[in-house]
């Protein structure tokens, strides 16, 4: 059975860090990169509802969220989170997750998967990680499927968005067996990258 606690990770430059209250200005600097609340499929705070928001992040019992760094510089990038932790099973999802507009498309985001899903199979010892996003935000879809992550399907009439309307979720999972080719994957893309 996993146990799923707070925990610093670093890697490609990139590091993960316990949320904590003491983000709150970076957090809302990062989101202010691309005024990225004005995003209808995301829950990115509106700068005056940062610290609110971190607030609720911490006051979950069933997600352990990080803030995500740039190791040179300490700059806050965005934010990620395991959630939806269930230890019977063995199973996290990946998510709650968003980056400054600058650091989008770059190696952030593929870093800080490859350092949760390293850590939740490697180290927790999870028997699958999943992830959901909004039927309309098909970046998020395009990124997950980029990691290797296989679609599991559609759940109608979910969850509400900001705006009031309701969303469907579509969901994806990544599950043990798979993990070693997509881990490899993940390094080539990063090693793509970098040449570039």
């Amino acid at each position: 059975m996993i146990h799923v606690e707070p925990v610093a990770l670093e890697f490609n430059g990139v590091r993960l860090e316990p949320l904590s209250l003491a983000h709150v200005e970076g957090l809302r600097m990062a989101a202010a990169d691309g005024a990225l609340w004005n995003l209808r499929v995301t829950s990115v705070p509106e700068p005056h509802r940062t610290q609110a928001w971190v607030h609720a992040a911490l006051e979950m019992t069933n997600r352990v969220a990080f803030v995500v760094v740039d190791a040179a510089t300490g700059d806050v990038l965005g934010t990620t989170s395991y959630h939806d932790i269930l230890p019977e099973v063995d199973r996290v999802e990946i998510g709650y997750t968003w980056y400054a507009h600058s650091v989008q498309r770059s190696n952030v985001n593929t870093s800080c998967k490859l350092l949760l899903l390293s850590h939740a199979f490697d180290t927790l010892g999870c028997a699958v990680v999943g992830f959901r996003t909004d039927n309309f935000n098909h970046a998020s879809q395009a990124a997950i499927e980029r990691l290797g992550a296989k679609k599991d399907g559609v759940i109608r009439h979910h969850a509400l968005r900001r705006d009031g309307t309701v969303r469907d979720t579509v969901m994806y999972s990544i599950a043990r067996g798979e993990w070693h080719e997509i881990k490899t994957h993940l390094h080539y893309q990063l090693t793509r990258h970098a040449a570039l």
